[in-house]
């Protein structure tokens, strides 16, 4: 079996996953607790989100591949 992540909560009572995922009996399981972000913590994101967003506002252009001059060889387009 391959290794794949699942998001999951504690309701207080038991550990549920997030999205429904069929386990079977006796699946080893790793948990990992992720603790809430500090206030530090969640300062450094909000002023992330405050960069990223004046970068890159909603009336951003979208700007077509024709416009690139040298193109990156080593560049594989999804």
């Amino acid at each position: 079996m391959e290794t794949i992540t699942l998001r999951a909560h504690f309701d207080g009572k038991q550990i549920l996953l997030n999205d429904p995922y069929e386990l079977q009996p006796n699946t080893n399981l790793l948990v990992l607790v992720i603790p809430p972000p500090d206030a530090e913590q969640t300062a450094w994101l909000t002023l992330s989100a405050q960069g990223l967003n004046a970068a890159y506002g909603a009336d951003e252009p979208d700007y077509p591949a024709t416009l690139i001059k040298e193109p990156n060889p080593a560049y594989e387009a999804g």
